[in-house]
């Protein structure tokens, strides 16, 4: 049984938290992993394989994250575009052969009853190897309005229902026969393409067409922008499940939670006894029930309640709790004002490293730049800034114009505007630079990059 890990989403109903560029999947928000990381470990103890469809921007993210657990990926199937998670299947789908039992599981999901979600594995194994496509219905404990439901009867699906208001959610939850729609499935590869040539022969054909035409060097398929941006953009649920009359579900009583809100993770923290999340930089004075989240700064509350405060370096979040849903509504601003905090972190992650804005004005600009073992800074040159670089750890290899030098720790060099350079990481140990860029103009786009 192979294990395909969706993980392209953007996460942005947690914002500040989480960014287009560092979603939720990768944020380790309960305990020391991530929940992609999570969602990897719990899947091998079940499957033989694993195959990750991620965005292209998110790929060395996930190969960051499977390196911290000392695992690779059996394939990698990246998506230059995200055109929703019916086509991001049907690549893993025509990757594999027909007879092959895929388990699909988004990447930011918590599962807290591993001991249950085993059997329910087990039983869904059953029924797939009998030709269903089957998915797994997780019971509501409340009136959740930001979940599609599945209308059951034992292991046969009545219908598949909308996110609902909230009566109509009270209705589904006092009925007992509907069930949260926990967006995992388990069939046939060849059983699903065939259901979605089907249900969206437009999907099937076009997506066929993008992995025909992809790039495949070793594990990894490339799918091209053009073949990607040509095939239809919709969720495997509307594109096949609500049209099919081949699809069972599996009551699933798992803990299951796709912290889709600061609400739902909230659910998920330890407390103290009034009720307030945990954490060693909160202290609380007569508050209660309060979701605090901060890296780094002290967070103090007075005579407050129901509070959601979520501090990053470059954004505050503050919100009363069952208001979170509206989340969205300051990512759509932020849009609008063409901000980059949508997408970006003050740390933000490189395929060679990452780089963590400190300081920044009109004329300057102070940065620490991490360079993993063996990794590269392009070749580039600047026509508005010059560069200070100073290592504080490890051993940087220098190129400037052509001429290789290396610095090391306590050492430095300076970047005239104009000089071609580069920087690579020699030693088996990352190397810290900081950066200062003095200049008229030091937005990113100053950067013309070369061939080595």
């Amino acid at each position: 049984m192979i294990n395909v890990v969706l993980c392209g989403g953007n996460g942005t109903r947690l914002w500040p938290l989480s960014r287009t560029l560092y979603p939720k999947q990768f944020n380790k928000m309960i305990g020391d992993r991530s929940l992609f990381q999570l969602t990897v470990e719990r899947n091998a103890l079940l499957c033989d394989k694993k195959f990750i469809v991620s965005n292209e921007e998110q790929y060395f993210l996930a190969l960051d994250h499977l390196n911290e657990l000392e695992m690779k990926a059996d394939k990698f199937i990246l998506e230059p575009v995200g055109r929703n998670t019916a086509p991001a299947i049907a690549l893993a789908c025509l990757a594999v052969g027909d007879d092959e039992l895929v388990l699909v599981t988004p990447s930011d999901h918590v599962v807290q009853n591993q001991h249950e979600y085993t059997r329910c594995i087990e039983t869904a194994k059953e029924l797939a190897l009998e030709g269903y496509m089957v998915t797994f219905g997780v019971h509501p404990n409340y009136p959740e309005t930001g979940y599609g439901y599945i209308e059951a009867d034992g292991h046969n699906v009545i219908s598949f229902k909308e996110k609902p208001d909230l009566l109509t959610a009270e209705r589904y939850l006092k009925s007992g026969n509907f069930y949260w729609n926990s967006g995992m499935f388990l069939f046939k590869a060849g059983v699903f393409l065939k259901e979605l040539e089907s249900a969206a022969k437009e999907i099937y054909d076009r997506t066929l067409s993008a992995f025909n035409n992809a790039r495949v060097h070793y594990d990894t398929i490339r799918i091209s922008k053009e073949e990607m941006e040509a095939i239809p953009a919709n969720s495997v649920d509307y594109a096949v499940m609500e049209y099919s009359t081949n699809v069972k579900v599996v009551s699933s009583d798992i803990g299951w939670s796709d912290l889709g809100s600061f609400e739902a993770l909230y659910e998920q923290l330890p407390k103290d006894e009034a009720g307030n999340s945990l954490a060693n930089n909160y202290i609380s004075v007569n508050s209660s029930r309060n979701l605090v989240l901060s890296n780094d700064r002290m967070i103090a509350t007075i005579d407050v309640e129901g509070l959601m405060i979520v501090d990053t370096p470059d954004a505050l979040l503050i919100s009363r709790q069952g208001s979170s849903q509206k989340v969205k509504e300051i990512v759509h601003e932020l849009k609008q004002r063409k901000s980059n905090l949508c997408d970006n972190h003050v740390t933000a992650y490189r395929p060679w490293g990452n780089h963590t804005e400190l300081d920044i004005s009109p004329n300057y600009k102070i940065r620490k730049v991490v360079v993993k073992p063996g990794q590269s800074l392009s070749y580039q040159k600047h026509f508005h800034r010059n560069e200070h670089w100073i290592v504080v750890s490890g051993t940087a290899m220098i190129t400037v114009n052509g001429k290789q030098s290396l610095l090391r720790m306590n050492e430095s060099t300076f970047i005239r505007m104009g000089d071609e350079h580069s920087v690579h990481n020699p030693g088996r140990i990352d190397l810290h630079i900081v950066e200062v860029q003095v200049g008229e103009y030091v937005e990113e786009d100053d950067v013309i990059r070369r061939s080595n």
